[in-house]
């Protein structure tokens, strides 16, 4: 058998490793920017293999809107877009409750929903033909090696086709169990919350009234959002053994488990599509950045789901990196440069880490008297607006400069 040509060598300023939602995003805030880039994926738009664009959906934040606006991506998601202009958060068997309304912030919406499928179709459209990208998809990275003047590695295609890349820069983009985290040396915390998350699309007997609900029961938080179908998300944090009993009832069984947790709030249940489902884990690198090597979005830090602030904050991870390297025209990998993406982010990223780690572990704790202080909490928070005020405003971000983008200027070009 004929082994196939090699490709002739590469030689760029960032090769992006993990062509998922925050790699994407990535690719198309640095693309026509006069970096050279690199973009390497092990699965095409649109193969089920692809985790990043499954069945999920995600909350989109407004400073995350305003970033997919600057990307030119918006105008494809938001037919796709459910708005989110009322949050009501509340406890299973607790009279207590909170509810934010963004016409009360002075906001049209506190974010919106969309398909992770939509977000990745409007991505790499933006990407074909994007000038000075090259594409390598499927595909993998082997023989990475990392010295102070470069990141070299093999791209190895699908069929066999090899090609040796040269990059200044290689970003790990490539979720919790980061290849690029390991390779670079640099180590991660993983915490396993012992849930495991069921999703699934269902159907209610009336309008959901662009509400989006976060409850926590007792096996878990359990968000109930607003799809622009006029259906809605469920996403249901379980130990692992009821995890595993819910996505083994049919479809009555579990609208009737769900309804008995949830409540009647959002009307009668009355269908569900197909339901999926993935671990809850923390996982947080020890830092983001080494030689030659940076991490963003899940291989930074993966969280939990409740509060949907995961993807806002990887969003922000790309829109930053993409800030810093065509803010400082030259060297995209220098350790000064690093040094400054670190220590823009470092802010946002670790109290967005203890502000979900420490709700998950607030509504988990069953000590005496919890319960009770979290429904009075509850209770005070809705008579705070000061409080409300902050709430609202979690999705831009929790500290530290925002990205340009996301404030709907243009990067600077190298």
């Amino acid at each position: 058998m004929t082994r196939p040509a090699a490709a002739p060598p590469l030689d760029v300023d960032v090769a992006i490793i993990g062509g998922g939602l925050v790699g994407a995003s990535l690719a198309a805030a640095l693309a026509g920017t006069g970096v050279r880039l690199l973009l390497v994926e092990s699965a095409p738009f649109g193969r089920s293999g692809q985790p990043s664009f499954d069945e999920r959906t995600t909350a989109l934040g407004n400073a995350s809107r305003r970033i997919f606006e600057s990307l030119g991506c918006w105008s494809a998601l938001a037919p796709e877009a459910a708005a989110i202009r009322v949050i009501h958060v509340s406890e299973a068997g607790r009279f207590g409750f909170a509810r934010l309304d963004a016409a009360e912030q002075g906001i049209d919406a506190f974010g919106y929903v969309v398909a992770n499928r939509a977000i990745g179709a409007a991505l790499w459209e933006r990407l074909r033909g994007a000038p000075d990208l090259t594409l390598r998809v499927p595909a993998r990275a082997e023989e990475v090696a990392i010295n102070a003047a470069t990141a070299e590695l093999t791209v190895a295609g699908e069929g066999g086709e090899r090609q040796r890349v040269t990059a200044r820069l290689l970003v790990g983009a490539d979720g919790a169990d980061s290849q690029v985290r390991a390779l670079a040396g640099i180590g991660a915390r993983v915490e396993d919350y012992d849930q495991v998350a069921v999703v699934a699309n269902v159907a209610a007997d009336r309008p959901h009234r662009d509400i989006a609900y976060e409850r926590f029961t007792r096996g878990g938080p359990l968000a109930v959002l607003p799809l622009h179908d006029g259906s809605l998300a469920v996403i249901w944090a379980r130990r692992p053994r009821e995890a595993q009993e819910l996505l083994a009832m049919d479809d009555a069984a579990y609208l009737s488990c769900l309804q008995r947790e949830f409540g009647w709030r959002a009307g009668r249940f009355v269908g569900a599509g197909r339901r999926g489902s993935y671990p809850l884990k923390l996982t947080r690198a020890t830092t983001t950045v080494a030689t030659r090597a940076v991490l963003i979005g899940n291989a930074a830090q993966a969280l939990h789901p409740v509060a949907g602030q995961g993807f806002n904050l990887g969003l922000r991870d790309a829109a930053m990196l993409a800030e810093a390297v065509t803010g400082a025209p030259g060297d995209a990998g220098s350790t000064e440069l690093l040094r400054r993406f670190e220590q823009w982010r470092s802010r946002d990223r670790s109290a967005l880490v203890r502000f979900t780690d420490g709700l998950v572990r607030l509504f988990a704790d069953t000590r005496p008297g919890a319960g009770l202080l979290r429904n009075l909490g509850l209770l005070m928070f809705d008579l705070l607006p000061p409080a409300k005020s902050a709430l609202a405003r979690v999705s831009a971000g929790f500290g530290g400069p925002a990205p340009r983008l996301a404030r709907g200027l243009p990067l600077k070009h190298v």
